[in-house]
């Protein structure tokens, strides 16, 4: 694939352009909406298919994944209140334009993908490319990654069929963990705020549509 590492006027344009859709779509949060018109969506994209980069879309990226809808990374975005500084564990790195927006937002990111032909990819163009760094690791995300933890926020990007409880056991007290539950054609938003060692507060949220997690405590 040729991707396109340029980012112009016209691209620059496009997401600010897309920036006012998400506002007009509920994304009220103006560090999320900076980080979604400073992040070079089209970078993700093979050159092929740069008019399809600042529409409000999923797309596919290969290995049977996709890149996110943007108002789906801004909505989960959003519900982790990302403070400066927070540990954040991404479940799913995908393309790695959901981490690019954490880092943007202030955030440590420890980022898992299953997928080697991702991992490869993402773990090399991010830091080399576009000056993205995060940690990066292969291997089972429905099973957290024990080896970093504890952590402020935990954000999941594929569907799960229940919350794990590995990754309950990785949050810090007061963390939150957003992860959309269900079965494999849908799935609702679930916020978690631990409370206490044992203790949580759980929030169903909107409907959504990942695709599977996939793993020893998912599908």
């Amino acid at each position: 694939m040729a991707y396109r590492y340029i980012d112009n006027y016209r691209e620059q344009g496009a997401r600010k352009k897309l920036v006012e859709e998400l506002k007009k779509k509920g994304i009220e949060d103006e560090n999320v909406l900076n980080a979604i018109g400073k992040v070079p969506r089209h970078y993700f994209f093979d050159e092929t298919f740069w008019n399809q980069a600042y529409k409000d879309i999923a797309f596919p990226i290969g290995a049977g994944q996709t890149i996110s809808q943007p108002y789906t990374v801004a909505y989960q975005s959003q519900l982790l209140h990302i403070q400066k500084g927070d540990k954040v564990l991404e479940i799913g790195t995908g393309s790695g334009y959901q981490c690019c927006i954490l880092l943007e937002l202030g955030a440590k990111v420890y980022t898992i993908e299953r997928q080697e032909k991702l991992y490869y990819h993402t773990s090399v163009i991010l830091p080399e490319k576009m000056g993205y760094r995060a940690r990066f690791i292969l291997g089972d995300g429905s099973k957290g990654n024990a080896k970093y933890a504890p952590y402020d926020k935990i954000i999941v990007t594929a569907g799960a069929p229940t919350v794990p409880e590995e990754l309950l056991k990785q949050l810090k007290i007061g963390g939150i963990l957003v992860i959309p539950v269900g079965d494999q054609e849908s799935q609702k938003m679930v916020t978690v705020l631990k409370v206490g060692e044992h203790d949580y507060e759980k929030t169903v949220l909107d409907t959504f549509r990942f695709v599977p997690l996939v793993g020893d405590k998912a599908w």
